[in-house]
């Protein structure tokens, strides 16, 4: 009888409905390190030699103001750089998609608080999300799926 409980409760754990494995966790817990970003106006040279030092695969684009306006993609700016389709003292706002602002499309908010079960909703229509404060003028980091991935392996289950 013991054995039958076990292996119910078992089976409930395998079914729970999307974002339980989180157990009310939130962005803050995933201890994401602070947000490397580079400024509009920034050479592209320089962003692609800071990202790979910092191994990140993007970059936030910030305006003057600090607020997010698109990101770079640095395997694709690299490899424009290569092909001699980007100068290395281009700006970097030449080369980066813009965030969709629309009213079809609203910017999504992702803040320290936000419950990982929202946030793996986000991440599974993007690529990562960028952790900022509620009023949208600091970014606190970026997080992708892996960084979910991670929470739950090192949670555990």
């Amino acid at each position: 009888m013991a054995t039958a409980t076990v292996s119910l409760a078992n089976h409930l754990l395998f079914t729970a409905p999307p974002g339980e494995k989180y157990r009310g966790a939130v962005v803050e817990d995933l201890q994401l390190p602070p947000a490397f970003t580079v400024h509009a106006s920034e050479a592209i040279s320089r962003a692609i030699e800071s990202a790979y030092d910092r191994d990140f695969s993007h970059i936030p684009v910030l305006d003057r103001n600090r607020r997010p306006l698109g990101y770079i993609d640095v395997a694709t700016l690299k490899a424009k750089w290569e092909a001699g389709s980007a100068d290395a003292n281009d700006k970097v706002v030449n080369y980066m998609t813009k965030f969709k602002r629309t009213a079809s499309e609203p910017y999504t908010l992702i803040t320290p608080e936000t419950p990982l079960a929202q946030l793996e909703e986000f991440l599974n229509t993007n690529i990562f999300a960028i952790v900022t404060d509620p009023s949208r003028k600091f970014v606190y980091g970026l997080a992708t799926k892996q960084d979910l991935d991670t929470f739950v392996s090192r949670r555990g289950s």
